[in-house]
């Protein structure tokens, strides 16, 4: 038996954002993951294709990908692999590696994703974390570091979760959070 403590991870390690969504934990879950493509919001500060363009997707296993695919000037077919699903358990998790557009070819972080049943339907916590294996200048960063950049990741999560709760009452659920 293993007594030692879990390790703190370092400030600037790890992002949360939580949303409520009044619709049951598998529905949720599928949509989160097979309708990623139309409720993921669109612009560079979100996506790597430009203006209106692009398919976002998650294969649906262990070891599929998260990618977003777009056809370039000139009919250029272009992908950006995101991730990696490092767990796949509908209705409850979702773990995939994250890697920006920016991060060479060795760093990622990680994007956990729980689904939880609540009284009024579903309540789903996104964190992603591993921020601390990436050098303290990386250009993800933006200049910041520490809670700081926390604190950035969270709120670009949370805009994320806003407008997938919007679109899940689109769907026929309720906006609560």
């Amino acid at each position: 038996m293993n007594d030692k403590p879990t390790p703190t991870p370092p400030s600037g390690d790890r992002a949360r954002a939580t949303v409520s969504v009044a619709v049951p934990p598998d529905e949720a879950f599928r949509l989160f993951t097979q309708e990623i493509g139309l409720w993921w919001r669109r612009g560079p500060r979100f996506r790597a294709a430009p203006g209106e363009s692009g398919l976002m997707a998650i294969e649906p296993r262990v070891g599929g990908r998260v990618f977003e695919s777009w056809t370039g000037d000139g009919g250029a077919e272009h992908v950006h692999e995101i991730g990696r699903v490092l767990a796949w358990q509908p209705p409850q998790r979702l773990l995939f590696s994250w890697r920006a557009t920016n991060f060479a070819p060795a760093e990622h972080t990680e994007v956990e994703v729980l689904f939880e049943p609540s009284a009024s339907g579903t309540r789903v916590t996104v964190t992603h974390s591993g921020f601390a294996a990436l050098r303290p200048d990386h250009p993800v960063r933006h200049g910041r570091s520490g809670a700081d950049f926390s604190r950035e990741i969270g709120l670009w999560w949370a805009d994320l979760l806003r407008s997938w709760r919007l679109y899940c009452t689109d769907r026929g659920g309720s906006d609560r959070d």
